[in-house]
């Protein structure tokens, strides 16, 4: 693996020192059998100069999805969660969730009882109606006219926010995983954390991924970056940490964590539901199942309706908060649909990733793929508000291109 190494530091050296370039990374590619790259370059603070290491710990905001939808899965296997059964069931709080029509002359929300009931299939998939305010003018506009929390804020009230359609007529990327997480807690009983740590980090041997972060992650932590519009520069945003001990743990974004540790989590999908030591966190049929497309029949992931697209171009995730978000769009012009709980690219991308292949990505920068067919995939960990920062993208997309050049895929 010398030449995936050269190729990868290369990567590295190249998005920390270049202009714009990132205060620092983490990256981890791994196959079926082991981690094949680790590395990071640059520092962890622009103010303080600390290194950035393999072992960085970072807020990994919406990589936290899939370790939520694994734990749902396992519920799923075990006969506890039935994803087609009114989600209320098991987090009673969504039988309150209405529909938002607009706003009324005065400027309140017109709502109405949805026509359906919300599902956690509906939830996993995005479909359930759900938005977040930093990629929806509507929900903008109720955080600054009625005071609706910011998701971040992980309280109850930051996720009671309307829907903006009914149950599984569209997709729109928002806080249906947080829901999700609810679920979890309603039928165990436990405190999402709980439950993620004894059902699939722990068995990972992920010991430095975590929602209330130890002394030692806390000793470790990246501190997030701004990148300014003006000159493309970065600024520290010292002590921007999310809640320690929130009221909700938020299943969509809340966990603190490593690219060391998500490799794990990504071999675990590579190896058909096994673990490093072969204990086994979902079956390999429930593998198979959840990494095929979800989408109700002609229905894919595309840009939010009622989107003005001169101003979006081709986005997925229009935003209506710069300062939080570029506009996203991955792999544009190529159809995406979603499986449990990942995007599907349809078509082979341009890094030599195959159609059928799972991936996401985090507020912050940080992005992964999970190549099953292959037995390969990657994990990239930078610290910088908006997201889709374009060197952090472009440096993600050139490790994978690497990957498929150098890597050659290992037996089981």
């Amino acid at each position: 693996m010398t030449e995936l190494k050269k190729a990868i530091d290369a990567i590295l050296d190249g998005v920390t020192t270049g202009t714009p370039r990132v205060p620092g990374v983490s990256a981890a590619v791994t196959d079926r059998r082991g981690t094949i790259y680790e590395g990071a370059r640059g520092v962890r603070n622009t103010g303080t100069g600390e290194s950035f290491e393999p072992d960085t710990v970072c807020a990994i905001f919406s990589t936290t999805k899939a370790i939520a939808g694994t734990a749902c899965l396992q519920l799923v296997e075990e006969g506890l969660l039935d994803l087609d059964a009114p989600a209320k069931e098991y987090a009673p709080q969504l039988a309150d969730i209405m529909v938002i029509e607009g706003f009324g002359k005065d400027g309140q929300p017109r709502l109405r009882p949805p026509k359906r009931d919300i599902t956690t299939r509906h939830l996993l998939t995005h479909t359930a109606g759900f938005s977040y305010d930093f990629f929806n003018e509507t929900y903008t506009r109720l955080a600054n006219e009625q005071g609706q929390p910011w998701v971040v804020d992980a309280s109850w009230k930051s996720i009671k926010t309307p829907l903006l359609f009914d149950p599984g007529e569209q997709w729109s990327y928002g806080s249906n995983i947080d829901w999700a997480g609810m679920v979890l807690e309603g039928i165990t009983g436990k405190r999402l954390g709980e439950v993620m740590q004894s059902r699939v980090l722990g068995p990972l041997g992920m010991a430095d991924t975590a929602f209330t972060m130890t002394p030692s992650m806390q000793s470790r932590q990246a501190t997030i970056h701004a990148r300014e519009d003006r000159d493309g520069s970065l600024v520290p945003l010292n002590g921007v940490t999310l809640p320690q001990d929130p009221e909700v743990h938020m299943g969509g974004h809340g966990l603190y964590g490593t690219a060391s540790d998500y490799v794990k989590f990504i071999r675990m999908w590579l190896n058909d539901g096994r673990s490093d030591g072969g204990e086994q966190i979902l079956r390999p049929e429930t593998v198979e199942m959840a990494s095929r497309n979800h989408l109700p029949k002609g229905m894919h992931v595309k840009m939010l309706p009622g989107v003005d697209a001169t101003k979006t171009a081709a986005s997925i995730l229009p935003v209506s908060r710069p300062r939080l978000s570029n506009d996203a769009e991955f792999f544009p012009g190529m159809p995406k649909t979603w499986a449990l709980t990942f995007m599907i690219n349809e078509e082979e991308a341009p890094t030599g990733r195959p159609a059928g292949a799972l991936a996401w990505a985090g507020l912050a920068n940080l992005y992964y793929w999970i190549d099953r067919a292959n037995g390969i995939g990657g994990y990239w960990a930078t610290q910088i508000f908006p997201f889709v920062d374009p060197t952090s993208v472009a440096g993600f997309l050139e490790m994978e291109k690497a990957t498929y050049q150098h890597a050659k895929p290992r037996a089981r």
